[in-house]
């Protein structure tokens, strides 16, 4: 009996994985801007034990890599960074939220410029141009949206998170469900 429970236990932590994928979708869906802000603490979280856990290697650990000084400042700064996002979730968000938007705007007007240089220098090669000619176009659309209204563009961004989020549970369970069959 318990030999067939542990050879379950690949689909049992495939279905509970597509679960906790699902229900976190479903949260980014109907709660963007509070999911937003969850991941900015928990990547706070992450910085301050990144941190803590590196300075214990560097003390007590035996972690050496010739750069002893370069290894505590990092390690203290990622301690800092973490106290800083953990005491004020909300300005370390939308300090995070503007920071990426805006790297990711002047990416797709970055790409869509470019996009449109090429194909109007090398259009003579291509049968068709104005499908690169759109995207391109699309692309530094999508930019100066990102630029005028940064945070909008960042709860739509969530939200489509937590739609390919709940997608990728469908897969998960469809998995769990194979594993499970197979007796695994």
């Amino acid at each position: 009996m318990a030999e067939s429970g542990k050879s379950r236990l690949p689909s049992i932590l495939t279905g509970l994985r597509g679960l906790v994928m699902l229900l976190a979708g479903l949260y980014a869906i109907v709660f963007p801007g509070p999911a937003l802000a969850i991941l900015v603490v928990a990547g706070g979280i992450i910085f301050l034990v990144d941190g803590v856990f590196g300075l214990w290697s560097i003390t007590f650990g035996g972690a050496k890599t010739g750069n002893f000084w370069f290894d505590v400042v990092r390690n203290v700064l990622s301690i800092l960074t973490g106290l800083l996002v953990l005491l004020s979730p909300i300005l370390a968000t939308l300090v995070t939220v503007w920071f990426f938007i805006y790297l990711v705007a002047f990416q797709a007007i970055f790409v869509g410029v470019m996009e449109i240089m090429v194909i109007l220098r090398e259009r003579e090669m291509y049968a068709k141009i104005w499908p690169v000619l759109l995207s391109g176009v699309m692309y530094v659309l999508f930019g100066i949206v990102m630029i005028i209204a940064p945070l909008m563009s960042a709860f739509v961004l969530v939200v489509l998170a937590g739609i390919l989020m709940v997608v990728f549970s469908v897969g998960l369970f469809g998995w769990a469900m194979r594993l499970y069959k197979a007796g695994h």
